[in-house]
């Protein structure tokens, strides 16, 4: 391949590309969906791949990019005509948090476990499940949180109160298995940790979803299931 078939194939796919994505939309930047972001990352290898294989031609590199942009471009069409195929190909929000509640099932479908729903809360600035109220799980990976009353940001200047020190949760239990290091962490016991339970009528580790310890607002327990 000489410099100037590269040159000319080079300014093609450069301005070929700038086209598609101006006539696609800026979904495909955003990579909105697991969809798009696919869609994107084809869409670069068919460009890088056909300007530095020397077989083929500028004719192959318009077909394929334009072929692609045009499936793109029906997928968008459809999507925005028609509701069931906008949910077929962008998913839906799957509520994982609801009245509070952890939904074990939406977690299983999603592929989840608590560790990562967790995760996923702290990088969102909420470090503790007992805040939320609903949590959705967006079609492109994000979440989407509504947190109750009492935890909606607001700000003790504006009610001229004295400011409090900030706790970080605690996880004790997870998925009925205590996790013995935090509670160590926390120079606590099992008696103390039995007792807690006690108080709330849980006999058993095995009863217990999730147990969260908060400095000054006491321990969080969901349950597995009613016992």
């Amino acid at each position: 391949m000489n410099i100037l078939n590269l040159t000319i194939e080079l300014i093609i796919g450069f301005f070929l590309l700038f086209i598609i994505v101006k006539i696609v939309g800026r979904k495909i930047i955003n990579q909105i969906t697991p969809f798009t972001f696919i869609s994107s990352i084809v869409l670069g290898e068919l460009l890088g791949n056909a300007l530095y294989d020397h077989r083929i031609g500028v004719f192959y590199i318009l077909y394929s990019m334009l072929l692609w942009a045009a499936l793109l471009f029906s997928v968008e069409y459809l999507g925005q005509k028609y509701l069931s195929f906008r949910g077929l190909f962008e998913g839906k929000p799957s509520a994982l948090i609801k009245n509070g509640i952890v939904d074990r099932e939406a977690l299983k479908k999603n592929r989840m476990n608590l560790n990562q729903l967790q995760s996923l809360l702290r990088q969102s600035e909420t470090f503790s499940i007992r805040e939320v109220a609903y949590c959705y799980l967006e079609a492109n990976g994000s979440i989407s949180i509504l947190k109750k009353n009492k935890y909606q940001k607001t700000t003790q200047g504006d009610f001229n109160m004295a400011l409090k020190p900030a706790y970080v949760p605690v996880t004790l239990i997870r998925d009925g298995e205590v996790l013995w290091d935090e509670l160590k962490d926390l120079s606590l016991d099992e008696s103390w940790l039995r007792t807690k339970l006690s108080s709330q009528g849980i006999s058993k580790y095995s009863h217990v979803f999730i147990a969260e310890w908060l400095e000054d607002d006491g321990l969080f327990v969901q349950l597995n299931e009613p016992h």
